[in-house]
């Protein structure tokens, strides 16, 4: 008989049918009541599997006493899974670390020039047939304009980098100044919102940077400033952005992550000055194959009975 387990949401597709095929999968995400299943699996199941995204919170550890790992596709993020809960619980939990770094710092970068050179924008209105009406709107040049980083951590400065060599300069915000590197620090984030031309937010989701870039930053920025997030949702006041936006308070926005993905706001989905992306940073096949691998590389481990590969605990 295959060794039982418990899965919370949909996994990459290759990952899930290795899965399939040596062990019995439960479907959490698919259960008209996952409680009941939960309940249903309580004296059988020792191991879940979930995603960074997703978690497994303590209230769901009590629901399955016998649990003895959590093996988490991808890290888990912002206390989605509560690793002191775990350890008080006995439980084990997994990772696969991978260097997302570059990838996202790429499609930062793509999306900063999506957005200012209105790139998703002229394809829409090419498909639509209006080119033949004349041309589109032009959209504003990177060259010489000025980027503000909000976390210039590992990414951040990968997005420095990459905009550096589009020809802008580079200033950043943060809780502390990061004395090897040559950007001018601002530590009030409403000053540097002034000065951008476009304020990228690539920070860790906290408590303390929840709402970080709040209406008062947002109304700092210029009429033809731009905003790109590529950090989490949350760190952005989405009420404030959508009004700046609808009030042409701001030229644009390119967003890769929303509060409540994957339901994004239907005004968001009207605007054309707006790049909306379904969270694609670390989205690439490499780094699901890979996160795949060491997934399957700790189960195998654990179900051997072999210390697992990347213990969290």
């Amino acid at each position: 008989m295959k060794p039982e387990l418990l899965l919370t949401r949909l996994l990459y597709a290759p990952t899930l049918a290795e899965l399939e095929r040596d062990f019995t999968v439960h479907k959490l995400w698919l259960a008209k009541d996952p409680g009941a299943l939960l309940r249903e699996l309580s004296e059988r199941v020792r191991v879940v599997v979930t995603s960074g995204l997703a978690g497994f919170s303590p209230a769901q550890m009590d629901a399955l006493p016998g649990l003895e790992l959590i093996a988490s596709y991808g890290n888990p993020h912002s206390g989605l899974v509560d690793l002191a809960a775990a350890k008080a619980r006995g439980v084990i939990v997994t990772n696969t670390p991978d260097s997302i770094t570059q990838t996202v710092a790429d499609i930062a970068l793509g999306i900063v020039i999506a957005t200012m050179r209105r790139i998703t924008e002229g394809d829409r209105f090419v498909r639509a047939g209006r080119w033949l009406s004349g041309p589109l709107a032009p959209g504003r040049d990177l060259a010489g304009k000025t980027c503000g980083i909000v976390g210039l951590g590992r990414i951040g400065r990968e997005i420095a980098r990459r905009v550096e060599v589009c020809g802008m300069s580079v200033c950043y915000h943060g809780p502390h100044r990061k004395d090897d590197v040559p950007y001018p620090y601002f530590p009030d984030l409403e000053a540097m919102a002034r000065e951008v031309d476009c304020l990228v937010v690539m920070c860790p989701l906290t408590p303390a940077t929840r709402d970080l870039v709040n209406p008062r930053v947002i109304d700092a920025l210029r009429p033809e400033s731009f905003l790109v997030n590529i950090a989490r949702g949350p760190v952005v006041n989405q009420e404030a952005l959508i009004a700046a936006l609808k009030e042409k308070r701001i030229a644009g926005a390119g967003l890769d992550v929303f509060w409540d993905e994957p339901r994004v706001p239907a005004e968001l989905m009207t605007m054309d000055n707006v790049v909306l992306s379904p969270h694609l940073g670390s989205a690439t096949l490499e780094i699901r194959e890979e996160r795949g691998r060491k997934l399957l590389a700790n189960l195998r481990a654990y179900f051997a009975g072999k210390p697992v590969l990347n213990s969290m605990s």
